[in-house]
């Protein structure tokens, strides 16, 4: 099926250009709450379940094991901007499995933050550990460690380190991760192609604990929680993750991916969240989002007002006039 328009973009009154995507909300007994579009086809996460991916050491008691601090698994949850503390941040959790950043395979990339990237072009060029999945490569070093298996190929979906991971995911999803559904993700790790509504499911089943073996719920809801006090961590200044949760704390865990993809929950609603953009738009997946959270969450005055910079936000030019706007359609 075609996926209907979400998102228009207006310069001045007129739009320019159009995104199209899908939505769907489901609770943790697997029951829609909104589909619009196809939710049926697979699609890669990518980014947005690090959470999940992150689970497995939380859930084997590596975390506590290591002694990581709540920045630290809000870290290995991350898609962090490479700003100073994110960079130390990661380099603690490599210390203390005696390990340095030479051991992370994610490759190197600038900071997603363009201050600390002119920062860092100043003094040099970008390891590792300024990569936004460094902190969850930390974390699966971590797994690796507490398992005793070498930690080399940890990346390689054959590992057992991502074996683990790849369970958790089936267990949370409901969905058989066979290899034709397998590819690489950006930071070298397996990425596996699951359909929306199943993402959905699995952000209300990690919202709420439904479905899960006690210990894998406890795992979750300590991830959740963590990320919710120490959002900064997740992503950094003027993120949207980052900022959402700050302004909502527990009521709201979001979490972006690459290629147009959001997943999310809505704890106190036991619902969860999957969005993604066909065009791969980020800008278009964060309205499509900030949307859903004010039509399902309720909302004081004042809530709702400051969710309005991320349903409808404005656009300037370089001299900061405002052209033109996004704007979710009536689609959802």
């Amino acid at each position: 099926m075609t996926n209907p328009v979400l998102v228009e973009v207006l310069r001045g009154s007129l739009v320019e250009s159009r995104h199209r995507g899908s939505v769907a909300v489901v609770n943790a007994g697997g029951v829609a709450a909104l589909t619009v579009g196809d939710v049926t086809a697979p699609v890669f996460p990518r980014s947005a379940i690090k959470a999940l991916q992150a689970l497995a050491m939380v859930e084997s008691g590596a975390a506590d094991r290591y002694g990581l601090t709540d920045e630290e698994l809000a870290l290995a949850s991350a898609s962090h901007s490479g700003e100073p503390a994110h960079v130390a941040g990661v380099e603690r959790m490599l210390a203390k499995i005696g390990l340095d950043p030479s051991a992370l395979r994610c490759g190197a990339h600038w900071p997603i933050s363009q201050t600390a990237a002119a920062a860092l072009a100043r003094t040099g060029t970008p390891s590792a550990l300024h990569n936004n999945c460094s902190g969850k490569h930390a974390g699966f070093l971590c797994l690796a460690c507490a398992m005793g298996v070498d930690h080399s190929d940890y990346f390689r979906s054959e590992h057992p380190v991502q074996r683990q991971v790849r369970a958790v995911l089936e267990d949370f999803t409901g969905v058989v991760l066979g290899e034709d559904v397998c590819a690489i993700d950006g930071c070298s790790v397996p990425t596996w192609a699951v359909p929306l509504q199943s993402l959905a499911h699995a952000f209300a089943k990690f919202a709420t604990g439904s479905g899960l073996a006690p210990k894998r719920a406890a795992a979750a809801a300590r991830l959740r929680e963590t990320c919710a006090q120490q959002p900064w961590f997740v992503a950094g200044t003027g993120r949207f993750c980052t900022e959402i949760m700050q302004k909502f704390g527990e009521r709201v865990f979001v979490k972006t991916g690459a290629e147009g993809v959001y997943c999310g929950a809505l704890p106190e609603l036991g619902l969860g969240i999957a969005v993604k953009c066909d065009d791969g738009a980020a800008r278009a997946a964060q309205a499509i989002m900030a949307v859903v959270i004010a039509r399902f969450l309720p909302l004081d005055a004042v809530s709702q007002a400051a969710l309005v910079a991320y349903t409808r936000p404005v656009l300037r030019n370089w001299n900061g006039f405002e052209v033109g706007s996004v704007r979710v359609t009536e689609a959802i």
